[in-house]
């Protein structure tokens, strides 16, 4: 559960007419050289909704400018803007269910800060909502990432289907749109390691996706390194399917046999034939090839064991050192 410096001071519940309809959580880490831009482009953007909103903006531990600029954006937009600062960083799937725990909107859209999705491309995912769909997911209609970034994801992509029921066109894309009736079962999930996008098409009854424009990212860099990739996969492929135990489980099992088959087979022939020398590499290839084997299925056990050890311990996901909002005001009941 999150913990808060400031928890003790409860805010009152806004009136009726003050809750936002959309609540846009937009997490923000070392992203000085791009939030102008973003601002310049968000705003105007919902404004032209003409819908009731508010923008949480969560700083994940920032070490540039960006807690600053956050703050002067709050000062210039303080009816519908929100800033939840953390202690440290937490990482962008924690940093958005942190905005989730602040966010009072109906529904709510998560949105990454680089502006590689255009804000301008909301309407699409309010139209969605409006037809009474629960969780809209995106798909990027041209990606503008390098060459080996848009295949790995293509590969991990087919990867995961196969292995989980997660039916997830582009996971790789945060820009999505869920009800709050799914985000309340997100946070109540208490997963120490929660893949937001999955979690949610679980529990959505009338999900679907729409395509959208995918840009450059305007400055800065990706914090998704190669690494960060492959670990992520392997968070969502041991958070929703135990396919890969029971993969490994076959393939050992089938490997046994094989193995039986053939030491069975060199005994058979030892005794008629005699003892040879010929084949001693081809016995190091295939006993490498077990050790291999043993070794990955060690790790992937590994990993598993590892996601009971981290939830067992319960510690808080995220810590918020400070939030900048506007308490609402109350009509005077005294007349």
């Amino acid at each position: 559960m999150a913990m808060s410096e400031n928890i003790e001071q409860k805010q009152s519940d806004p009136a009726p007419e003050q809750v936002p309809e959309f609540s846009i959580i937009i997490p923000v880490y070392n992203e000085q050289a791009v939030l102008s831009a973003l601002f310049e482009r968000l705003y105007p953007a919902m404004d032209a909704l003409q819908r009731r909103y508010e923008i949480i903006f969560v700083d994940d531990g920032s070490r540039d400018r960006s807690a600053a600029l956050l703050r002067e954006q709050y000062q210039q937009r303080p009816d519908v803007t929100r800033v939840v600062y953390l202690r440290a960083n937490a990482g962008q799937h924690a940093a958005i269910l942190a905005g989730f725990e602040y966010a009072r909107g109906t529904y709510m859209v998560t949105l990454d800060a680089d502006l590689q999705n255009p804000p301008e491309e909301m309407p699409k995912l309010v139209a969605e909502l409006d037809k009474g769909h629960d969780y809209v997911g995106t798909i990027r209609h041209q990606r503008r990432d390098s060459l080996w970034r848009h295949w790995a994801s293509k590969a991990m992509n087919k990867l995961r289907e196969r292995i989980t029921n997660i039916q997830i066109t582009d996971q790789g894309c945060m820009f999505r749109a869920y009800h709050r009736d799914i985000i309340n079962a997100v946070l109540d999930s208490h997963e120490s390691h929660t893949f937001i996008p999955a979690l949610a098409y679980m529990y959505a009854g009338n999900p679907c996706e729409v395509t959208v424009e995918h840009e450059e990212r305007l400055a800065g860099e990706s914090k998704y390194s190669l690494f960060k990739l492959i670990q992520l996969n392997f968070d969502l492929m041991t958070s929703f399917s135990l396919a890969p135990l029971q993969f490994f489980s076959m393939a050992g099992m089938g490997v046994a046999v094989i193995s039986f088959i053939f030491v069975f087979y060199l005994a058979i022939r030892r005794l008629l034939v005699g003892p040879e020398v010929e084949g001693v590499f081809t016995l190091f290839g295939i006993a490498f090839f077990l050790m291999g084997l043993l070794l990955f299925g060690i790790g992937l056990l590994g990993e598993y064991v590892g996601r009971i050890y981290v939830q067992i311990r319960e510690r808080p996901r995220f810590l918020v050192r400070d939030v900048l909002e506007q308490q609402p005001s109350h009509r005077d009941t005294d007349s």
